[in-house]
């Protein structure tokens, strides 16, 4: 019939304009992409380093950037940096002519079908990679190239000593684990100078500040051969005034603290009392302070700073509390003049006679006994007035002494202030100077 005519007629039309877009749909297997990728690695061996030429080294040309100093670890001497890495290197059996693969000039490929060079970082305790590129790029002429981003956690001689103006210097050292130079060489991508200077890529927003990436090439010669060896020199410095803010300026207040109450008389037992409660300060500070780097090879100058800063605190309290006991002793030795003259049975020359007693075995008429009787009373109230008068000479004595050991005192506390004051300031200007060579070396 017409219907199933007309039916079959669309069925074959169909059929037709699907064997068309058929065949002009690309399919990825018949791609330029795919053919090239496939017959790049259809007899590669990636056991074999790529050459012709046995005799001739593969030269592997290595770049590091810095990107981040992660974490200073002085206790266990360890430096943990996140850094972006790249190795290029020449692949003899993977180039090809572009123009027969429709003009394509690069191309990626699994790196674990190809071959590439053992190298690695000679420092490392542990390296964690983020996240792994498992490709690289290969150009027509057959350069390959390889870049990660990767977090080293490399082993590292830290100096503290100069904390918190300390600055570190941090090897990476590349070179290959089984290939000698004949074979495997390396060499630098980038000029050592843009190296060296390049701090584009660093986060400069943390506590270590990038100075410089110097680099240096050598030949690591052993019993298996030479081997070829690039180390980059990372240098940092810390960045101290949160340190100086915290640490350094309350320790300077303290000590300036102290060196005030000097101002304070020597006699007054307050003095001793204010410096206790700064020195009971400073302790509550030290043991509360827990910025401080730990390192067990040799022990940071503002440590010994704080120590010392303790030892001048003790020893200023130490002298005011001398001072204050040798006044007391004086005191005291100048109370134990006995007011003998007020006693009734003594004079000034000694023991005081009875009248009566030198008149005894004389017969005595009654006029003669009541002169005598005036008379001593009259001697009594002398001899009162004499002793009343002995003993405030004797307090004005002990009252000059107890001055004239005042005013010693004082001198002497003046010049116990003055000796304090040059061995703080020379301790000062020293450890300044120790600070800004090592820093600065």
């Amino acid at each position: 019939t017409l219907a199933g005519a007309m039916t079959l007629l669309w069925f074959f039309l169909l059929l037709a304009a699907s064997g068309i877009l058929a065949m002009n749909t690309p399919h990825p297997r018949n791609s330029t992409l795919y053919h090239l990728s496939k017959q790049l690695l259809q007899k590669y061996h990636k056991e074999v380093r790529p050459v012709h030429d046995w005799t001739e080294a593969t030269t592997v040309y290595l770049d590091v950037f810095v990107h981040a100093v992660l974490d200073v670890d002085a206790q266990n001497q360890k430096l943990k940096t996140s850094v972006w890495y790249r190795e290029v290197w020449d692949d003899e059996f993977l180039s090809w002519n572009s123009s027969m693969f429709d003009d394509i000039r690069e191309i990626s490929l699994p790196l674990s079908a190809i071959w590439a060079p053992d190298i690695i970082i000679n420092e490392f305790v542990d390296i964690e990679r983020l996240p792994d590129l498992p490709y690289v790029y290969v150009n027509s002429s057959g350069t390959i190239k390889n870049s990660k981003s990767i977090q080293v956690v490399s082993a590292c001689s830290l100096e503290t000593y100069a904390f918190p103006f300390d600055v570190q210097n941090c090897s990476l050292t590349f070179n290959s684990i089984l290939h000698t130079v004949e074979d495997v060489d390396l060499d630098f991508l980038r000029s050592r100078e843009d190296i060296k200077h390049d701090k584009k890529a660093f986060l400069n927003d943390s506590e270590w500040e990038l100075l410089s990436v110097s680099s240096t090439y050598n030949l690591l010669r052993n019993s298996a051969g030479d081997f070829a060896q690039i180390q980059f020199h990372v240098v940092i410095r810390r960045r101290p005034l949160v340190y100086v803010v915290s640490l350094l300026i309350p320790s300077v207040f303290l000590m300036l603290v102290d060196l005030g109450s000097f101002y304070l008389p020597p006699t007054c037992r307050a003095r001793i009392v204010f410096k206790t409660s700064v020195l009971v300060g400073y302790t509550v500070f030290r043991v509360n302070m827990s910025d401080m780097p730990r390192s067990a090879t040799s022990t940071p100058l503002i440590g010994v700073f704080f120590t010392v800063c303790m030892a001048f605190l003790v020893l200023s309290l130490s002298k005011s509390i001398l001072l204050l006991k040798f006044l007391h002793d004086e005191q005291c030795r100048g109370q134990e003049w006995p007011p003998l003259c007020l006693r009734g049975d003594t004079d000034a020359d000694g023991p005081r006679r009875d009248p009566t007693a030198q008149l005894a075995g004389v017969t005595e008429s009654p006029v003669c006994r009541e002169h005598q009787d005036q008379s001593g009373t009259l001697k009594e109230v002398l001899f009162q007035l004499q002793s009343i008068s002995n003993y405030f000479q004797t307090q004005d004595q002990v009252d000059q002494q107890e001055i004239g050991w005042r005013v010693l005192l004082e001198r002497f506390d003046q010049l116990l202030f003055q000796g304090y004051l040059v061995v703080l300031g020379f301790y000062t200007i020293t450890l300044c100077s120790l600070w800004v060579l090592w820093s600065g070396s």
